[in-house]
């Protein structure tokens, strides 16, 4: 039989494709570590990996075990930690991760109520692109993410919290009366603007423009929201903002205006997710909870 320390040190060599930097990951000698991978190979009667002067690669059948060992790992993860939190299920790390688009605006108000309200949940946070942060809740590196929906995956259980309803950018300079609301007709009168590839709020703006048969500039893609603002008050186009960020640091921007949709408004749908193993679901009740109250 193959043991946990066996698939911890192939799933180390598998992430970092170096044997001397799994090794020190696992705070091992490189030749301990190379001869249990041999040894897993040996009670496997397969070739995990392939070793080459410029280095290493899975073979088909390696790749297939590393995605099963990650689960395993995490999974056994979640068994360590249940049994630690008996009794003290609102203590000790969670691991939050959150989108880009979610985070500035949640995050500043969250924290503090977080600390008040569960002195002794250590809670850490990590902020990127949605398919990084699904790859590390997987891992088990993460514990809960907030971010848009739907998200299907057989592993991972989802919650909506709330919805969050799109707001039409526009320049100041396009001067416009104050109770006018925004249509989707007009998108198709000037430039549109939009987050780079990998963001999901592009994806569901695209989705919302698509049916006013608007495309997004070609020539343009935004790193982030505040360089989208900057760009609609130049006058280079409009966007699509959240209206998280239209409640927060752009509610009184210079040189934008923001616009609420007429009924029935564009919007997304934001969740919580969380690995269906997971042994923190009292805490990550207590969070979701919490978000719901206070996000909007």
């Amino acid at each position: 039989m193959i043991s946990l320390k066996q698939l911890r040190y192939f799933d180390s060599v598998a992430r970092l494709k170096h044997f001397g930097k799994a090794a020190e990951q696992c705070s091992v000698t490189q030749p301990a570590l190379s001869m249990q991978i041999q040894e897993m190979e040996k009670t496997l009667g397969v070739q995990l990996i392939e070793r080459s002067r410029g280095g290493i690669m899975l073979t088909e059948a390696g790749r297939g075990i590393a995605r099963r060992a990650t689960r395993i790992l995490a999974e056994t993860r979640d068994i360590v930690d249940f049994a630690r939190r008996q009794g003290h299920l609102l203590s000790g790390p969670l691991h939050l991760g959150v989108i880009p688009s979610i985070a500035p605006y949640v995050l500043p108000a969250l924290l503090p109520l977080v600390r008040d309200k569960f002195p002794d949940l250590d809670l850490h946070l990590r902020e990127t692109q949605t398919h990084y942060l699904i790859d590390e809740l997987l891992e088990g590196g993460l514990d809960l993410l907030l971010l848009a929906l739907p998200v299907e995956h057989p592993e991972i259980e989802t919650a909506k919290l709330f919805n969050d309803r799109f707001l039409l950018a526009m320049p100041k300079s396009r001067r416009t009366p104050n109770r006018i609301r925004a249509t989707l007709e007009l998108l198709q009168q000037d430039r549109l603007l939009l987050l780079e590839e990998g963001h999901c709020l592009r994806e569901q703006a695209l989705e919302v423009c698509s049916r006013a048969g608007v495309r997004d500039s070609q020539d343009f893609r935004a790193t982030s929201l505040e360089t989208l603002r900057q760009m609609v008050a130049t006058g280079a186009g409009v966007t699509l903002l959240p209206e998280l960020a239209g409640r927060g640091a752009y509610r009184n921007a210079s040189g934008v205006v923001l616009r609420p949709f007429a009924k029935p408004a564009p919007q997304r749908r934001i969740g919580a997710l969380w690995r269906k193993s997971t042994a923190r679901r009292p805490a990550i009740d207590a969070l979701a909870k919490l978000i719901t109250e206070h996000a909007l």
